[in-house]
């Protein structure tokens, strides 16, 4: 168990809803993956084989928490709007703050996303910023009342893993008391149990699993893995070393002689 924004949650994975190849498989996936939150944009386009009442039943099916996302939003007036009907359609105050500044790599744009969020906190929301790596706009964000971070290990749907290992860590050292959730650019389990072992407290993705071959078994595997990874850094790992040192100490008598040169 551990406490997200007031919630008791048995789960450090957060899903998005995007991409799937249908509902079934969106629903499958999500229970596969044990998530208690699942993210939803409310501009989200709905394809022709899906109808609006089709994915919202879906999704009250589950039980799970609903984040809803600002995801389509480039200035700060935009991501406040949207945000507002956010909290009256979901009935809500939880955002997952969006606001991109860059068509190429979707990166959020440090000064809309700073501005929107400190309107939001003043609106009585709880902001989930997308943000970048940037320990100084990290600060700032937390300066301006989020409690809760979400910094991207790559661009959005990459599947790069960690283009940036320092930042992160820089990131997990110099803001100890905030929630640091990495959202986007996890394309494998093996980076999600990486970004966990950093001390990370929670991970967000969506493409990895969507579009994966067998999205339902890949969310399971991601599950697994953000256990895994969440268990050896409670475990408490060895630092790596440049040296080789022997886990088993020589000593000059075999053990099977110890008595006898004893005698």
């Amino acid at each position: 168990m551990w406490t997200l924004a007031e919630k008791k949650l048995t789960s450090r994975l957060l899903l998005g809803t995007a991409q799937y190849p249908s509902l079934q498989v969106m629903r499958e996936s999500i229970i596969a993956s044990g998530s208690d939150i699942v993210t939803i944009a409310l501009k989200r386009q709905i394809t022709s084989r899906e109808s609006d009442n089709g994915f919202w039943d879906t999704i009250k099916s589950l039980p799970c928490h609903v984040l809803p996302n600002t995801a389509g939003c480039r200035t700060a007036a935009d991501a406040v709007t949207t945000a507002e009907l956010a909290r009256e359609i979901f009935e809500t105050r939880w955002i997952k703050l969006e606001v991109i500044g860059d068509e190429y790599n979707l990166q959020p744009d440090p000064l809309e996303l700073l501005r929107a969020a400190s309107i939001l906190v003043k609106k009585g929301f709880e902001v989930f910023p997308y943000c970048t790596d940037d320990l100084v706009l990290c600060q700032r964000l937390r300066d301006s009342g989020c409690r809760i971070l979400m910094p991207g290990a790559a661009p959005i749907g990459s599947g790069r893993g960690i283009m940036n290992p320092y930042a992160l860590e820089t990131l997990r050292k110099r803001l100890p008391d905030i929630t640091l959730i990495i959202d986007a650019g996890i394309g494998k389990p093996s980076h999600a149990c990486q970004v966990m072992e950093m001390g990370f407290d929670a991970v967000l993705l969506n493409t990895a699993v969507s579009l994966a071959k067998h999205p339902a078994g890949m969310a399971e595997a991601f599950r697994c893995a953000v256990q895994a990874g969440r268990m050896a850094y409670e475990a408490g790992m060895i630092e790596a070393r440049d040296f080789a040192y022997p886990s088993t100490p020589l000593i000059d008598t075999p053990f099977w002689h110890s008595e006898g040169v004893r005698e």
